[in-house]
């Protein structure tokens, strides 16, 4: 029992890393190597614009900033991209709200 337990539980010496499947429009973190993955999904809706829809961490893991790490890596990448974004997701808003760069925000359609 106490071993299924500790399953559930990110390492915490393990660094978190965001994977970019550009495919799929799709930012993953693996959780413990694991099948458990969190996720960003995102859709472009123009040739330079995308809509970061949706942020998910499965339950067992939440409330441990796994999802800041999807929202910085997705963030990151409108910058880098030069794109415009619009943030469905009501975390990237969240997130966005409280880390206010003036190089996310120039990004951002209201």
């Amino acid at each position: 029992m106490a071993q299924a337990a500790q399953m559930n539980v990110l390492e915490i010496n393990t660094p978190i890393r965001v994977e970019h499947d550009k495919k799929r429009r799709q930012f993953t973190i693996r959780l413990n190597g694991s099948h458990d993955r969190a996720v960003l999904l995102y859709e472009y809706v123009g040739k330079k614009t995308v809509d970061l829809q949706h942020t998910e961490v499965p339950d067992a893991y939440r409330g441990r900033g796994i999802a800041k790490h999807l929202a910085k890596a997705a963030m990151d990448f409108v910058v880098e991209e030069d794109l415009k974004a619009h943030l469905t997701c009501w975390y990237i808003q969240k997130y966005v709200k409280e880390n206010p760069h003036p190089h996310y925000l120039e990004h951002i359609l209201h």
